[in-house]
């Protein structure tokens, strides 16, 4: 069921996207690149109050899904639960540093945001990509 829901929030939030931006579906295809590329990335770490992390994952989970459907700036994000129960982190891409503003100037994502006030206390920082490491391929030993 999880996955069901899970595909048609992606698939949707993906139409939308390319709706607004005016990309057709095949327009952009993925793909891997040699070297960093110049991507901006907010990163939210979220200190939850004891026992509250599954409430603050589900407030910052309800202010991404309400970027990612009105906002063009939102490229996607992760969001991720610490296994010791502390924390909880959105890794979200965004086309630029201006992005931040935009949604910070939206009340209703700002309501939706002070939410979290209620059961942690968060910071967040924006980071440009300046490299990207990936894996030998074929094991082989470097040269």
């Amino acid at each position: 069921m999880f996955r069901e829901r899970a595909a048609i929030y992606l698939d949707r939030a993906a139409v939308m996207r390319r709706a607004a931006m005016k990309i057709s579906p095949m327009s952009s295809p993925a793909y891997f690149t040699g070297g960093a590329a110049p991507t901006v990335f907010i990163v939210n770490v979220i200190h939850v109050h004891p026992g509250r992390q599954d409430e603050a994952f589900a407030i910052i989970q309800d202010v991404v899904r309400y970027v990612a459907e009105r906002k063009s700036g939102f490229l996607w994000s992760n969001l991720a639960k610490s296994t010791d129960g502390l924390t909880v982190v959105n890794i979200e891409a965004i086309v630029d540093e201006g992005n931040v503003g935009e949604f910070f100037s939206d009340p209703v994502f700002v309501e939706k945001f002070k939410r979290l006030d209620s059961v942690s206390t968060s910071e967040f920082h924006t980071y440009r990509v300046t490299d990207l490491v990936l894996p030998l391929i074929g094991g082989g030993t470097p040269t």
